[in-house]
């Protein structure tokens, strides 16, 4: 082989290298290492996307209830499996139809492409089921607020979070044992 294009083409390969380290990276930053979701940034760019293309989406906020009572009784073992395990229903929930996220602590998100198609109800069920762990059933639960984005006068992500912040405390005003809807 000729000694100038192997001396050429060196530095080319480290490049590809580096850029692929940095692409991994990047892809590891958008994804909670925790529980598989997107992160913040990773969901928020993808939800804007899922809005504009289909007028018929929602955006769901969910919240573990007495989550810091669990993880302060039971332990971070505990706690890690309650989000993780709160992290695999909610993207079972979403199936083909919708993107999970994680937006940090016991905070989840998602977006689904038509609301008429979920079930919000069948969400909070599966999060309200119990968690085992060494043997023994804990109590999970979850309060959910449902913004429909078709309900906004301008359909946008930020207008969208809002709501389902203010319909997810509305939920847990009442028992902590339902989900909330904007419509």
């Amino acid at each position: 082989m000729d000694a100038h294009i192997v001396a050429s083409t060196a530095p080319l390969l480290g490049w590809a290298v580096h850029g692929s380290i940095l692409a991994r990276r990047l892809a590891c930053a958008r994804r909670d290492p925790l529980t598989g979701l997107h992160t913040r940034a990773g969901w928020t760019a993808r939800a804007e996307h899922v809005i504009r293309r289909h007028p018929h989406a929602a955006v769901l906020l969910v919240d573990l209830d007495h989550f810091k009572t669990l993880n302060d009784t039971h332990g971070h073992a505990v706690g890690d499996l309650a989000l993780a395990t709160t992290a695999d229903r909610l993207r079972s929930w979403c199936g083909r139809y919708g993107l999970a996220g994680r937006l940090g602590g016991d905070e989840f998100v998602a977006v689904i492409r038509n609301l008429a198609s979920a079930d919000p109800n069948a969400l909070t069920a599966a999060l309200h089921r119990p968690l085992f762990y060494e043997g023994v059933r804990l109590p999970l639960a979850a309060s959910v607020g449902v913004c429909a984005v078709a309900d906004l006068p301008v359909p946008c992500l930020t207008d969208a979070l809002a709501a389902a912040d203010a319909a997810m405390y509305a939920a847990k005003g009442h028992g902590r044992r339902g989900s909330r809807s904007t419509h």
